[in-house]
């Protein structure tokens, strides 16, 4: 099969395209042809090998794991022995991050537990494009005790996890400020945000407005400006961003918490069976969607991780390794 590989830590030159063994099942996987995968800055951080700790987990001086990639949808070609939940010709998807597989080749084995079903009326894109972004907003605004009638700011919504948090927190009922570049603002308001802020011009930490939940999803404010910005009672959970703020939110967040009625946390979002099959419901009912900003093909790897580091990318950015398949398997 083909699948994209690196052998060092690098820029998105170490990617390159390769033929590579398919991988065969044991008993308690699945085989998946892998249609669509997703990109997530987990995938860059993992290709670049920084915060240089990580590389305690992925090797020191060269990637323990050569092929890139977390969140896909495919279909099912071979099945254990052991596995019960699915069986050959089923469409699933999921997160795939812990699982030693990754979706930049075309064929992967994975244990049952970390897929659900593609929802039939969903297509292949979409379900790839939302198992680790649409998993963390749901699980970081449900940390954030996310309530009908509640103020919700979403700070850098124009990304993968911020358009799906937007729409989420729209689904449970809050009134959504969202902040994003201005280019993005016509998008925000199709996701449902009842006002937008432009991070270059506009500063919520001095507008005076308070939140009852603050989601942190990108770019860097201080963790002293958003504790500012919370109603009493109010809560912060930081679910990406640069280094400084995912530092902060780990170091700080607790300590400021104390003697507080505001709370600052982190999340770090564990993908499920029971909350993909919850985005899953949503995606199939149009309570949600999925904006994907661009397409690949498998070759062109490189360059749609280039475009991912750049951070312009409204949406999820995608990989397609089987299109035509895709396609027919949709009709």
């Amino acid at each position: 099969m083909q699948a994209i590989i690196y052998r060092d830590y690098g820029s998105a030159d170490v990617l390159q395209l390769s033929d590579v063994a398919r991988p065969s099942p044991s008993d308690n996987q699945v085989m998946i042809k892998v249609y669509v995968t997703a990109l997530n800055a987990a995938d860059w951080r993992l290709m670049n090998g920084k915060p240089l700790p990580l590389r305690f987990v992925t090797g020191l001086f060269k990637p323990k794991q050569s092929i890139l990639g977390t969140d896909i949808a495919g279909v099912i070609e071979a099945v254990g022995r052991n596995v019960r939940q699915f069986k050959v010709g089923d469409a699933v998807t999921g997160n795939i991050w812990s699982s030693g597989a990754s979706g930049l080749g075309q064929y992967i084995c994975v244990p049952e537990h970390m897929l659900v079903l593609k929802p039939a009326n969903v297509s292949f894109e979409q379900a790839a494009a939302t198992p680790m972004a649409a998993v963390t907003a749901l699980q970081g605004l449900r940390q954030g005790q996310i309530a009908a009638g509640q103020q919700v700011l979403i700070y850098g919504a124009s990304g993968g996890a911020g358009t799906f948090a937007v729409q989420l927190a729209k689904h449970f009922g809050a009134t959504v400020t969202a902040v994003a570049s201005a280019a993005k603002h016509e998008l925000m308001r199709s996701l449902g945000a009842d006002q937008v802020l432009d991070y270059a011009k506009d500063d919520f930490a001095k507008s005076g407005q308070l939140y009852d939940l603050i989601l942190g999803v990108n770019g860097y404010r201080s963790i002293f400006d958003y504790k500012r910005s919370l109603a009493p009672e109010g809560r912060y959970v930081m679910v990406g961003g640069d280094m400084a703020q995912i530092f902060q939110a780990l170091a700080l967040g607790k300590l400021l918490s104390i003697g507080s009625t505001k709370h600052l946390s982190n999340v770090t979002a564990k993908t499920n069976q029971a909350d993909l099959a919850e985005i899953g419901h949503l995606l199939a009912t149009g309570a949600i969607k999925a904006v994907i900003d661009r397409s690949y093909p498998l070759a062109e790897a490189p360059a749609a991780m280039r475009y991912l580091q750049a951070c312009h990318a409204k949406g999820k950015i995608l990989i397609n390794l089987h299109a035509e398949q895709a396609l027919e398997q949709q009709v």
